[in-house]
């Protein structure tokens, strides 16, 4: 592992934005921290997030910050369950403040740095969302186009009629 003097290092997004933050911090996203065992240039406090802007990144910071400051426990029959009510007070007011886009950045940036406490909670957050909304809803909410024929469509409905709830 690369020795790093340093307690904080820059991170930098891919609309230059620069970040400084604490490497015990980073230690919970995974693809930083095998970035910084593996570097071995002069710049072991510099990394480079070519695939994230800064806004996002900001966020991602923000995250993992108040979780490492704040940790808690939430045991393994709660961690599945789909509601609200088993997220904290702090998550659900920091997801409250997403729009669909910021939300969905925030997944794809959470599984390209492996934060998987954070994409686990973003990915539920989306299925409460869409719990017993019809598909057309879930198009409409995503903004996808609807590429079926009617035909096919009604397809689709007879061959998965056994996973309708009734």
């Amino acid at each position: 592992m690369a020795e790093i003097n340093n307690s904080e290092i820059k991170l930098i997004s891919s609309d230059n934005k620069e970040f400084m933050i604490d490497i015990k911090i980073v230690n919970s996203c995974m693809v930083i921290k095998n970035m910084l065992e593996d570097i071995e240039s002069e710049d072991k406090d510099l990394i480079n997030i070519p695939n994230i802007t800064g806004d996002i990144l900001e966020l991602l910071i923000q995250y993992l910050k108040y979780h490492f400051e704040n940790p808690i426990l939430i045991p393994e029959s709660e961690k599945e369950e789909k509601s609200l009510e088993n997220i904290i007070p702090w998550d659900r007011e920091f997801f409250s403040k997403f729009n669909m886009t910021t939300l969905l950045n925030v997944i794809s940036a959470a599984n390209y740095l492996e934060i998987k406490p954070l994409l686990n909670l973003a990915c539920k957050i989306v299925a409460i969302m869409i719990k017993g909304k019809t598909a057309e809803e879930v198009r409409t909410m995503f903004s996808i186009e609807n590429d079926f024929t009617p035909e096919e469509e009604e397809q689709v409905r007879k061959e998965n009629e056994w996973n309708e709830e009734k």
